[in-house]
């Protein structure tokens, strides 16, 4: 069971009801950046995934040794004993890892997916930022060139960070896809928070983190400003936005859960 978060619920993803797919990155201190030690729950589920099923969880280009030494050198770590320096880094930090280009066509070129909600790395890894943002039709319409620009010209080693959010039926981390089975009750729903950095650690290269953290919807109630911006949220939606998050039915049930109709 997810632990109340009074520091989430004070300041929730989808803030005062914005619409959810947005640039939001804001400034944060590089001591914040990479400060984040697993704990023992998550480091046995990132090593037990790295043992039992690597090519799921760890993918790489074979032009990315330079981003993951440089990477490396930032972490500390320059010894592996993994066939990627990027496992081992992912061992060290509980967000999952995304080495960019920052310039060109900004492929994904490294990266450890522990974590993964509805995608799965291996279907992203050496493409461009604009074939990565596809699942969501419309979001490189929306904020693609704005992603794009932001990354080639940030200055080097200023981290930003913003937050995201979806909604579960469970608490696992590992989602290649979207739950087919989900439960009709969003009482026993949870809303998982994925707190992002982005952050050009090197004049080529970029990095991109996803720590996931989960809090119970049902906790909503206790929030009542934040469940109706909640509702906000929701309700801006798109249809592309609605596919993505897991289509009309999931969405109608929240819906009138929050309302307090079920």
């Amino acid at each position: 069971m997810a632990k109340i978060d009074n520091d989430f619920w004070e300041n929730p993803p989808w803030g005062d009801g914005e619409k959810k797919y947005r640039l939001g990155l804001s400034p944060i201190d590089k001591s914040k950046w990479l400060n984040r030690k697993p704990n023992k729950e998550l480091f046995r589920h990132k090593k037990n995934l790295l043992n039992s099923s690597y090519k799921k969880v760890i993918a790489t280009t074979e032009d990315s040794l330079e981003a993951q030494k440089y990477l490396g050198d930032i972490f500390g770590i320059t010894d592996t004993n993994h066939p990627d320096l990027i496992a081992e880094l992912s061992l060290n930090i509980q967000d999952d890892l995304c080495v960019m280009e920052s310039k060109n066509q900004q492929r994904l070129i490294a990266a450890s997916i522990c974590s993964p909600s509805y995608w799965d790395v291996k279907t992203k890894i050496g493409k461009p930022l604009k074939e990565i943002h596809d699942p969501v039709v419309s979001l490189d319409k929306k904020i693609g060139e704005r992603i794009s620009t932001f990354i080639r010209q940030v200055p080097i080693m200023k981290p930003f960070g913003r937050q995201n959010w979806l909604i579960h039926g469970d608490t696992k981390r590992f989602h290649l896809k979207e739950e087919k089975t989900l439960k009709t009750d969003p009482s026993n729903w949870f809303i998982r928070s994925e707190k992002e950095t982005l952050c050009r650690y090197h004049e080529d290269y970029s990095l991109f983190t996803i720590n996931v953290l989960f809090q119970p919807l049902k906790e909503i109630f206790n929030h009542l400003k934040q469940k109706q911006n909640l509702i906000n949220s929701l309700q801006k939606l798109d249809k592309d936005e609605a596919d993505y998050f897991g289509g009309n039915t999931k969405i109608n049930l929240l819906l009138e859960y929050l309302s307090g109709q079920v």
